[in-house]
C-alpha cells in the first residue's frame, strides 16, 4: 500500500497571510510505491480532471508538484496509476458522493 505525506513546506506556505484576490504558490507531495508510474494531483481546484496536473517524480521516489491557488479551502486528492488514493496526513477530510473521502486544504 502506498503512504502518502504532505510536504512541510505546504503547511507552511498556506498558513502566510495573503492579500485579497492573490494567489500563493502551494507543493503537494506525495510518498508513493516505488512501484508507481504516474501520479496526478486532482480536486475542485481543476475539475477533478485527472491528468491534467501530472506530478513530477524525484530521484528519492518522491511526487511533487507546484500549484497556484486563490485563498479559500479546496477538495483534493492523488490519482496514482489509474486509483484515487487520499493525502494520509491530511488533518481535514470531507465527505464525498462515492462513499469516501476528500482531503481538505486551507489556503490563507
Amino acid at each position: 500500500m502506498a503512504t502518502f505525506e504532505a510536504d512541510k513546506k505546504r503547511r507552511e506556505a498556506i498558513s502566510r497571510p495573503l492579500m485579497s484576490g492573490d494567489k500563493h504558490e502551494v507543493e503537494f507531495t506525495c510518498h508513493a510505491s516505488s512501484m508507481a508510474r504516474n501520479v496526478c494531483l486532482a480536486g475542485n481546484f481543476n475539475d477533478w480532471n485527472t491528468s491534467s496536473m501530472p506530478m513530477k517524480k524525484e530521484k528519492d521516489g518522491t511526487w511533487r508538484i507546484k500549484i497556484k491557488l486563490s485563498p479559500g479551502k479546496y477538495e483534493y486528492k492523488y490519482f496514482v496509476d489509474g486509483a484515487w488514493a487520499s493525502d494520509l496526513s491530511c488533518s481535514e477530510l470531507v465527505p464525498n458522493s462515492f462513499g469516501t473521502a476528500n482531503c481538505i486544504i486551507s489556503v490563507h
